[in-house]
């Protein structure tokens, strides 16, 4: 017959997740509802959609901005192809890790979106984005 000691049992003893669990999600919640969202104003143009969304930021970065009249603009500043190509130059002597990013019109020409990544890449700025939207997921 084996006698237990009474000074040595197994406490079952647990602590509990509840109250960290909840509050870890009410900071969630905070933290959402208090983040600022980036809205880009300025000039409207109909983004194309895409099956992937990836958002790019970097300090050094132009963003260009091609409506479905073609017309081009740096800033909310309507350039010229050879405004943009003297501005592209200027950055790739500044910082040549700039990126690009390109919001064209889905009704843009598309021979202009290539003429203002052909511009960049030969300026030698070759971080390239093109501004996309996500595609609304079809309810089954």
């Amino acid at each position: 017959m084996r006698f237990i000691d009474r000074g040595q049992q197994d406490d079952d003893t647990r602590i509990d997740l509840t109250p960290l669990v909840d509050t870890v999600f009410l900071l969630l919640i905070f933290f959402m509802l208090a983040s600022s969202f980036v809205i880009t104003p300025g000039i409207k143009v109909e983004l194309p959609k895409a099956a992937y969304e990836k958002v790019f930021r970097e300090k050094r970065e132009i963003r260009i901005t091609i409506t479905k009249k073609n017309q081009i603009y740096v800033d909310r500043k309507r350039v010229s192809l050879k405004d943009l190509e003297k501005l592209f130059k200027e950055r790739a002597k500044k910082a040549p890790q700039t990126m690009v990013i390109i919001r064209a019109d889905a009704r843009a020409l598309h021979g202009k979106v290539v003429e203002v990544m052909d511009l960049a890449k030969s300026a030698g700025l070759n971080k390239l984005a093109i501004a996309t939207r996500p595609k609304k997921k079809r309810r089954k």
